[in-house]
């Protein structure tokens, strides 16, 4: 009987640090998302920031309902900027440039290694990167 005791002990020790972490995990995206908002004025930062520390569990549930779509649409821009980003970096980095890729491809497509349609798919891919 003592393993089942202490197995539960366990389990429930487990679950409860996993709750805390996804709590804690949540509680900072929120607030990040408050201060990324670049609509929402002063006051009302500090507003959410108050109900966020002394009712957290209630003002995150309002918070997601009330504001998750532009929460989404937030960390959407976000990852898109950061991969625009990336994307610079490396090319800047690497020292090929757009049209020297686009160049290679139509070097093979003259040689008749690649085909019009590989041509074509290099050339989207380079012009969207």
């Amino acid at each position: 009987m003592d393993f089942w005791n202490s197995f539960w002990s366990i389990f429930w020790f487990f679950f409860w640090i996993y709750a805390v972490l996804a709590f804690v995990t949540i509680l900072f995206s929120v607030i990040a998302d408050l201060f990324r908002d670049k609509t929402l004025k002063g006051w009302h930062k500090a507003a959410w920031l108050v109900g966020l520390i002394f009712l957290p569990f209630l003002s995150i549930l309002v918070y997601l309902i009330a504001r998750g779509d532009g929460m989404t649409a937030r960390n959407e821009q976000q990852a898109v900027a950061r991969h625009d980003a990336q994307s610079a970096y490396i090319r800047s980095v690497s020292g090929v440039s757009l049209s020297d890729e686009i160049n290679k491809a139509r070097v093979l497509l003259d040689a008749g290694t690649i085909t019009d349609e590989e041509y074509t798919l290099i050339k989207q891919k380079a012009l969207s990167a």
